[in-house]
């Protein structure tokens, strides 16, 4: 079993001195709201194996804001790569998939309030033993690292990990999280980047066969991400906000991070 590493803690605040009730959250009166997402970043959202279906953390808390809100959600998927700039330009009316918040974003689409804090691990197989931390990585040249091009694990690979060079040979690049754990898995490259929310999730389904090592690499705050102007954000942000007063959000945590074992 797996634990989240924040509670939501930026959102908590919001609401540290006065709780909001559920009659005071915004009525959108079954408004239609196009949730779009990537459906491969376990726990948050995924294919389940098994059924087939999509499901995961922000799923369960998208519905619940969703009924909180009276609004009505219907999901589409795309890539990641395609995911902001769709929704920059209106195609989607939300996005979900563990983005996180930063300031270049930030010139694209509005975001929500953080629903979560995570930190920066680094995923090896089960039996690595030719480097443990950042630095023994960095120091062997023939050693490879698998990353989606514009994520923050990219950035913070070639920023904290190696030289700085958003050109290096040494960072293969791949269209989605799950194809990169899948290199690292078959030898392919020796280390993936993530944050801990992700990597404890694939650690508990890899039966031994992966491990996290060396000391986490940052924290970062996760939102969903909206057009520029959407006037959704504040009713989004309101939810968010009770949810993390009334325990809903530390719920969901252990649901997805304690309870359930992915791959079971």
């Amino acid at each position: 079993m797996f634990k989240p590493l924040a509670l939501a803690s930026a959102a908590g605040a919001l609401l540290a001195a006065t709780p909001l009730l559920a009659q005071d959250l915004p009525d959108l009166q079954g408004r239609e709201v196009v949730v779009v997402t990537e459906n491969a970043y376990p726990p948050l959202q995924f294919i389940d194996p098994e059924s087939g279906d999509a499901i995961g953390w922000e799923y369960d808390a998208m519905d619940e804001i969703a009924e909180r809100l009276n609004m009505t959600v219907t999901y589409e998927n795309i890539s990641w790569d395609a995911m902001i700039p769709a929704v920059s330009e209106g195609q989607f009316d939300l996005g979900m998939t563990g983005i996180t918040i930063r300031e270049d974003r930030a010139e694209m689409v509005d975001f929500s309030e953080p629903y979560m804090r995570s930190e920066m691990v680094m995923l090896v197989r089960g039996d690595e033993d030719r480097f443990d931390d950042a630095a023994s990585f960095a120091a062997d040249e023939d050693l490879l690292m698998g990353a989606q091009p514009g994520t923050t694990p990219f950035y913070v690979g070639v920023y904290d990990v190696l030289d700085g060079n958003e050109q290096t040979p040494r960072i293969t690049l791949f269209e989605t999280f799950g194809a990169s754990v899948q290199a690292l898995r078959t030898g392919d490259v020796d280390l993936v980047l993530t944050d801990g929310t992700a990597g404890e999730g694939y650690v508990a389904a890899s039966e031994g066969a992966l491990k996290i090592v060396g000391e986490k690499l940052g924290s970062e705050d996760f939102g969903f991400i909206f057009p520029k102007g959407s006037d959704l954000v504040a009713s989004i942000n309101a939810a968010i906000a009770a949810m993390a007063a009334d325990g809903t959000l530390e719920a969901l945590n252990k649901t997805w991070f304690l309870d359930y074992k992915m791959g079971e």
